[in-house]
């Protein structure tokens, strides 16, 4: 990551994705708390499930804004096929397990 790497998110952006990561926190303590109670493993299993899909919502819409600035940015200076690599790297980056 250069100096000029850095991204440049809207204080919404950002505020939307530290709630959505701070439910998620939530989520995962809840987790944690079934588990300690011996919660049904099917219960708690649907809830990694919902947790789960709240954090690919957030790589989603991060990824979204990802392409909307730093990508753009990029492609707007003349650097296509860096964005393009990019944003290649980025997807393998997120369908892999």
């Amino acid at each position: 990551m250069t100096e000029q790497d850095i991204a440049h998110h809207s204080e919404q952006i950002k505020t939307n994705l530290k709630s959505r990561l701070n439910r998620i926190e939530g989520q995962v303590r809840a987790i944690n708390r079934m588990i300690e109670e011996d919660v049904y493993c099917d219960d708690v299993l649907t809830q990694i499930r919902a947790t789960r899909s709240a954090l690919n919502s957030v790589a989603t819409k991060l990824l979204e804004q990802h392409m909307k600035s730093c990508i753009m940015n990029k492609v707007n200076q003349g650097a296509q096929e860096e964005a393009m690599e990019e944003l290649l790297v980025t997807f393998q980056k997120l369908i892999k397990d």
